[in-house]
């Protein structure tokens, strides 16, 4: 589809799913080569958004790892609320272990920000940030970004996961918003 209707806005292509793909297996093979020696490394998987990121991702690793979720929210409508709500916490322990968070979007970095603290607090050994989707000129913390499937501008995106007011993520392509 070329374009597509979400509640009150309409968005248009912008990123096809095998461009999605590429990216993400791109990062895959970064990932395999960085981590093929690291003791079981735990992926973070951040609800909702990066459940299509991650499963793709997890269908691309070559080593031994775990797999576990947290749920966050920042969002409200299209722009970000500046506060990070928990609404579920970790569910294992991350104790001397090198997490990678697998993120949807990073934008201003207070999702980023929020999770490192977490996991700082709670004895992970390592931390790296994984995203499918980077905002380079939104994002204003110091935490690195290690692993970035795509830079794109400050423009809201749906589908593979994005969404607009929890609506929206099922699309295997990403659209952007469209003004016009």
């Amino acid at each position: 589809m070329e374009r597509i209707k979400v509640h009150d806005k309409y968005f248009r292509l912008y990123m096809p799913f095998e461009k999605i793909e590429e990216s993400v297996q791109r990062v895959a093979d970064q990932l395999n080569s960085d981590m093929k020696d690291v003791d079981t490394p735990i992926f973070l998987s951040v609800l909702n958004g990066s459940f299509m990121f991650t499963a793709s991702l997890m269908q691309k690793i070559r080593f031994q790892c775990d797999i576990v979720f947290i749920k966050l929210a920042s969002y409200q409508g299209t722009e970000s609320t500046g506060c990070v709500k928990q609404i579920m916490g970790l569910t294992r322990s991350v104790e001397g272990k090198t997490v990678v968070i697998v993120e949807d979007i990073v934008d201003t970095g207070g999702t980023i920000e929020e999770l490192h603290k977490i996991l700082t607090n709670a004895g992970a050994a390592d931390v790296k940030v994984c995203t499918l989707m980077y905002k380079p000129g939104s994002y204003s913390k110091n935490i690195p970004i290690d692993y970035i499937a795509n830079s794109i501008p400050n423009d809201f995106i749906v589908g593979y996961g994005l969404d607009y007011d929890q609506l929206g993520r099922q699309y295997k392509d990403i659209y952007v918003i469209d003004e016009h």
